[in-house]
């Protein structure tokens, strides 16, 4: 048989292997927490979120996100370093099975200055996000382990860790992933006694009472000072407007 007769085996298409996502990590290692907790800020204007506010509305307890560009993490540990990585993504991410505690909730970025915050502001790493709409996905391991211990001293392992994960995603309501240790089951439970957040309108009525109230406080501050420079009683409009050093001509 000549070879021009044999039979050519039939050509396979190549399978191409799956792609992973690609992935920025701009924090990876350990950080430092304090009374269990952790941020991340993204408004110039504001010092950190405040936690029931962090949590309203929510069903999920570990990472609050209702306070505008902002996001409050709950960690096991109380004080001390815990492992600690962020991830930032153009898709969703697969989840990995061996995180015991695993919440989603939406985030916005209030300003291109965002970074993860350690308590009272003492370090802080730039996650350099987009001012747009993310999901986030926040993952635990080793939580009620690291709430017994409460401390970890700088010559001990490892406790606990965590996973935040962010991807461009529109908004939707918070989730609870997976769920393992008593530490979150308590955290989701707070978070689901906490009222409602403020609506938008709302939150722009109080911050326009907050500038009435500073400006108010401000007046009275400058008459006060003004009173007393004039000996106790403010002087009249016309005295004003003679200008000088008047204040015998009362």
């Amino acid at each position: 048989m000549s070879v021009a007769d044999a039979t050519m085996p039939e050509a396979r298409t190549p399978v191409p292997l799956e792609e992973e996502p690609m992935v920025r990590r701009p924090v990876e290692g350990e950080v430092h927490v304090h009374y269990g907790q952790i941020y991340v800020e993204s408004d110039p204007d504001t010092y950190g979120p405040d936690l029931a506010e962090a949590f309203a509305g929510q069903s999920a307890g570990l990472c609050g996100a209702a306070t505008p560009g902002a996001l409050w993490l709950n960690t096991g540990l109380h004080t001390g370093d815990v492992g600690f990585t962020v991830e930032v993504y153009e898709q969703p991410p697969p989840l990995d099975p061996a995180w015991e505690d695993v919440v989603e909730v939406s985030f916005r970025p209030a300003s291109a200055d965002s970074a993860l915050v350690q308590w009272a502001g003492e370090d802080s790493w730039r996650l350099d996000l987009e001012e747009t709409d993310y999901r986030v996905r926040y993952c635990a391991q080793g939580m009620d382990r690291a709430s017994a211990e409460d401390t970890r001293l700088d010559d001990e392992p490892q406790l606990d860790r965590y996973l935040l994960q962010f991807w461009p995603a529109p908004p939707e309501p918070d989730r609870i992933l997976k769920q393992t240790s008593r530490t979150a089951a308590y955290w989701h439970g707070y978070a689901r006694r906490q009222p409602p957040p403020p609506t938008p309108a709302e939150r722009a009525e109080a911050e326009r009472r907050a500038r009435l109230a500073q400006e108010t406080a401000e007046r009275e501050r400058l008459l006060a000072f003004e009173r007393w420079q004039w000996g106790g009683q403010l002087p009249s409009q016309a005295l004003r407007a003679v200008g000088g050093n008047v204040r015998g001509l009362r």
